[in-house]
């Protein structure tokens, strides 16, 4: 079985990635990974590796994973929040159902402390939205 490898690896970090370009063409038919550039994704920032000059094919690689990566981070940080959502509701029927009284001595105060915070945040995020679209 013969699998094609990709001509770009990138080596995902938290803002961004090392670019790696895939070679098999060589003596040994091992798998060299030479590194090309490093990605920021958060400023959109592409450095060269060394003193290597990128060509527009690779730029063009690159740009096309920073967009597809961006997407793909956006849509986890969505269904994170649905999943914290499902979680809030787990955690109220914990409370009501199975929650012994030390359980709740040690989070019932962080836990109205967060949901504070969060409340006050969505009710001026929410009146902001509404103020803008009155304005519009």
């Amino acid at each position: 079985m013969s699998v094609a490898l990709p001509e770009y690896y990138f080596r995902v970090r938290e803002n961004g990635a090392f670019v790696f370009r895939v070679d098999t063409e060589n003596r040994q038919r091992r798998i060299d990974m030479d590194q090309i550039a490093v990605v920021n994704i958060r400023n959109g920032e592409i450095r060269a590796h060394g003193d290597r000059e990128l060509s527009a094919r690779d730029l063009a690689e690159i740009k096309d994973w920073m967009e597809t990566r961006s997407r793909v981070l956006a849509e986890r940080d969505v269904d994170d929040i649905h999943r914290a959502i499902d979680h809030l509701n787990l955690t109220a029927h914990w409370v009501q159902s199975r929650a012994t009284d030390e359980q709740l001595d040690e989070v019932t105060d962080t836990l109205l402390m967060a949901m504070h915070d969060l409340r006050s945040v969505l009710v001026r995020k929410k009146a902001d939205r509404l103020t803008k679209n009155r304005k519009a």
